[in-house]
């Protein structure tokens, strides 16, 4: 973005705003503090004692899941010229894949005292199972979070005079200062405030403009309407012969097939094997309450819809209201910045704040819970198998733990400001960068999860080959590396060598491709030979 664009903006964030900003942010802090409860053990930091009402963990669950993301790069993308509200139809497999999890796999997590879906892998297939799928889990969980954390840092880069780093440190403080005060039963109930703010900041934007407008709600539809903006079923991306067949693997990412076929599988991965949300189920009293949660959770998908019109909204009021060609411009380049922008240039002073409170609060409440899910897998994983008697004091433990938060904490930001580069470079919108970073890890993981609860007996070499197969298929098609490296002078001829090879399909179809190639490769190798031996 340009120098004077970025002045633009800024004066019109007042100190006002930055008042209603910051009390918000400690008004939260402080709810969180007082609901924290006693931390004296790791069950009562990382499940919060097993005794949260489900409700409160449903509303944490869609929190986690209507992120920044959501809240930015949804209107961004119906804003574009040829946006529109397919994306609604991935909400089909969101919901199939909640019910199977709810109905089936949360048996599992019940079943013996564990923490997470890697300590269930760890009963079935042994040890190595578990130290795989929770190197999974933390890879996809940088590679995702980051995203999460790149989102709210780039509207605070875009509407204060705070660089990007110091917009990054700001996200990550205030995500490592919730999740420290009292572990998951702070991080839950502050996601359940973030929630409702963030319900409400779209609600207000979205009636904001269309009371607005010069013909109103009459006008949002006609204009909308015609433009493409609600068409919200498609079944094919529109390609016109057979000669079009490349086209139609590359442009099936918001289609009704990718919503059946592949969808199910990242929310399958996401919902039943991340310990992001596997960790909420964890902290309900029982599986039955555990199940509701889930199963409930998918009424966020309301809230998916309120971003969409308010993406359209968007799209009339600057038909109605155009912006100057430097703004104009900008949001030629980059369709993410359009949001942050109408709320700080459309909106009073001190409406402002609030409603950017709104997407600092659904970032910092996928923040705080990736802090929580990384710190407990690793403290798993660090002293798993060791006798009673070799372990730490339960105090002793959530110290650790504690520290272990602000370890992950400063690598995520790291991360983060490297995830900015390749968004920069390859002019990738925020929805694909989010769903395709997960792409690396999530078909592998369910695979392996799958083995596991259906007793196939997988032996270590299947799943590492498996998984170097997914992650290979994964580089084809999405060259995140190349990428990276085609502005290292060195590499520019690798990466041109990659342009001319590279796979056309788009990463959705990589969930169930990865997924059967792990799959087929832990099954087959239960066959090789005698399978490591599970703990009892």
């Amino acid at each position: 973005m340009e120098p004077a664009f970025f002045a633009s903006i800024h004066s019109h964030f007042t100190p006002r705003d930055w008042a209603v900003l910051i009390a918000y942010l400690l008004l939260t802090t402080w709810v969180g503090h007082r609901l924290s409860g006693k931390q004296s053990t790791i069950k009562d930091f990382f499940l919060a004692g097993r005794s949260l009402p489900w409700p409160a963990v449903s509303g944490s669950i869609i929190a986690t899941e209507i992120s920044a993301v959501t809240f930015i790069g949804v209107p961004g993308a119906v804003f574009a010229a040829n946006g529109n509200f397919t994306y609604l139809q991935w909400a089909i497999g969101s919901i199939l894949a909640r019910g199977v999890v709810g109905l089936y796999f949360v048996k599992a997590f019940y079943e013996n005292e564990i923490y997470s879906p890697y300590d269930f892998v760890a009963n079935r297939l042994g040890a190595g199972a578990k130290t795989v799928t929770t190197l999974l889990f933390m890879i996809g969980s940088i590679l995702g979070q980051s995203v999460r954390v790149l989102v709210p840092a780039l509207v605070l880069r875009t509407v204060t005079p705070l660089d990007m780093v110091q917009s990054i440190v700001v996200i990550a403080v205030f995500g490592v200062v919730w999740t420290w005060m009292g572990g998951m039963t702070t991080v839950i109930w502050t996601d359940v405030i973030q929630f409702g703010l963030f319900l409400f900041a779209g609600v207000l934007s979205f009636v904001w403009i269309i009371v607005h407008l010069p013909g109103g709600f009459a006008e949002f539809q006609q204009v909308a309407g015609e433009a493409g903006k609600f068409e919200m079923w498609r079944w094919l991306p529109g390609v016109e012969d057979e000669k079009d067949f490349l086209v139609w693997v590359k442009d099936t990412e918001f289609t009704m097939w990718t919503a059946l076929l592949a969808v199910p599988f990242l929310n399958l991965a996401a919902f039943g094997t991340d310990q992001l949300n596997a960790q909420r189920m964890f902290c309900c009293r029982n599986a039955k309450d555990a199940a509701k949660a889930i199963i409930f959770s998918s009424v966020g998908q309301v809230a998916t819809l309120m971003m969409l019109l308010v993406g359209a909204a968007l799209y009339v009021h600057y038909q109605a209201f155009p912006p100057t060609p430097e703004v104009a411009a900008e949001f030629a380049k980059d369709h993410d910045v359009v949001f942050p922008v109408w709320i700080t240039t459309a909106l009073p002073p001190g409406l402002t704040g609030l409603l950017l409170a709104g997407a600092f609060a659904a970032a910092i409440s996928s923040l705080d819970s990736a802090l929580a899910a990384l710190s407990q897998t690793s403290i798993s994983l660090w002293f798993h198998g060791r006798k009673e008697e070799e372990m730490p004091s339960p105090q002793r433990l959530v110290r650790i733990s504690r520290f272990t938060v602000v370890g992950w904490a400063v690598f995520l930001a790291l991360m983060t400001i490297v995830l900015y580069q390749l968004k920069e470079k390859a002019h990738i919108e925020l929805l694909s960068l989010a769903f395709g970073m997960v792409a690396y890890t999530y078909g592998s993981l369910l695979a392996i999860f799958m083995l596991a609860l259906w007793r196939i007996p997988a032996r270590m070499a299947g799943l590492w080959v498996g998984l170097l197969l997914s992650i290979l298929m994964t580089t084809w098609v999405r060259g995140d590396i190349f990428v990276v490296l085609s502005g290292v002078p060195n590499f520019k001829p690798l990466s041109e060598w990659y342009a001319s090879v590279k796979l056309p399909m788009t990463y959705p179809w990589l969930y169930p491709i990865n997924f059967f190639i792990t799959f087929l490769c832990g099954w087959f190798s239960a066959w090789w030979g005698k399978t490591a031996q599970p703990e009892a």
